[in-house]
């Protein structure tokens, strides 16, 4: 691996599904390896960038309470016993280290900002009382509402945030925290307000959700001294286009970086993993249900799980950047597109069994990890943590 990775600045740590346990304690145990052993410096997640710097104050000063600061992210998908084992580590790694040596936690993902809202609301409380209520009150929806949820084609509540943003810079330039907080309200509400669906595919929300991401990236790497660990979706941290369309977090990073930045995907053989499932039916219905455990057989013949299977029925890492070294067959097959699995957060209630998007290896990733049984993350109770 420190072959692998040498010159790279940013890893894309992706996964297959959002809820499979062996792929977070494989996170887990590169993020160790990374730390430890090249240096890295960073862990970026697909998690609430207003929620982030809690869970950073935990990993790099203990302040407050490991299960809280992860639920405060915003995702079921992060409240499990294995993500909680990730930032104990962090948090013990961080002890007894001078501040530019410790490792530290960002999240990159504009959904989620109630944090953002109560920072600044404390913040102009302070500066400019009267100024407040008229600069927050319009964005107060901002810390519920989903991307896609209100559309807007004239986007005011983006222009609001701007004002808000607009002021801050104005009137006080120096406040770099409150400024960060805010320019994640301007991108929230471009989410919120956006389109699902465009005649332009690349001003769809999932676009700029994606763009949002790696914009959050680059700012951590404007340090050049910054190594970047990456969590996120297969379909985020592939160097292609996600669902055949849209520029993916890792297509924009690696169109700026290049070899620096090394695509992981994540596969898995057979099993079950943790998804919401979505009841069919009109949009005005409750969209999912609860958390389940979502079992799933071998791929079919052809998918690309099923011919790394093939290959080697046990858990294993492919370099794909070395593909250029295979006979001219095998090269063509890495380049060609296969049907793969790819879950996220939900899943169609009875035909998730059957979902399939094409993947052309060596194109979309430079590495891929093999997980021949993928069993469902474990999560803690969210009500006791409420009621501690």
């Amino acid at each position: 691996m420190k072959q692998i990775l040498d010159g790279v600045r940013i890893i894309g740590l992706g996964e297959a599904t959002h809820g499979t346990r062996e792929f977070f304690t494989l996170k887990h145990r590169l993020l160790e390896f990374l730390v430890t052993e090249l240096g890295f410096s960073t862990l970026a997640m697909e998690a609430s960038a207003s929620a982030g710097p809690a869970v950073d104050a935990y990993v790099r000063r203990s302040v407050g309470d490991a299960t809280k600061v992860l639920a405060g992210l915003g995702f079921w998908t992060w409240r499990t016993h294995e993500v909680l084992a990730v930032i104990e580590w962090m948090r013990d790694y961080n002890r007894g280290r001078r501040a530019a040596d410790q490792v530290r936690f960002v999240g990159i993902d504009p959904q989620q900002c109630a944090d953002s809202l109560t920072m600044l609301a404390s913040f102009l409380r302070r500066v400019a009382p009267d100024r407040r209520i008229g600069l927050l009150a319009p964005l107060h929806v901002l810390a519920t509402a989903y991307p896609g949820s209100r559309p807007d084609l004239q986007q005011q509540m983006v222009r609001d945030a701007e004002e808000l943003l607009g002021f801050l810079h104005r009137h006080h330039p120096e406040t770099a925290d409150a400024l960060r907080h805010a320019r994640i309200l301007v991108r929230a509400a471009d989410l919120v307000t956006g389109a699902r669906i465009h005649a332009d595919p690349e001003k769809t929300v999932s676009a700029n959700r994606d763009r949002y991401m790696a914009e959050a990236v680059r700012e951590v790497l404007s340090d050049p001294s910054a190594k970047v660990a990456l969590w996120a979706h297969n379909g985020h941290v592939t160097k292609g286009r996600r669902g055949g369309a849209v520029p993916a977090l890792g297509q924009h990073l690696h169109a700026q970086y290049g070899d620096a930045y090394y695509a992981l995907g994540l596969l898995f053989g057979t099993g079950s993993f943790r998804a919401r499932r979505m009841w069919p039916g009109p949009w005005s219905r409750p969209r999912t249900s609860a958390v389940v455990t979502n079992r799933i057989g071998p791929p079919r013949p052809g998918m690309l799980e099923s011919v790394l299977a093939q290959a080697d029925p046990g858990d294993h890492l492919i370099d794909l950047r070395s593909a250029g070294e295979e006979p001219p067959d095998v090269r063509l097959w890495l380049n060609n597109p296969h049907d793969s699995r790819r879950f996220g957060a939900v899943v169609p209630r009875w035909s998730y069994r059957f979902s399939a998007t094409p993947v052309a290896p060596a194109q979309d990733f430079d590495g891929l990890a093999y997980v021949s049984v993928s069993t469902g993350s474990r999560p803690f109770d969210l009500r006791a943590v409420c009621q501690g």
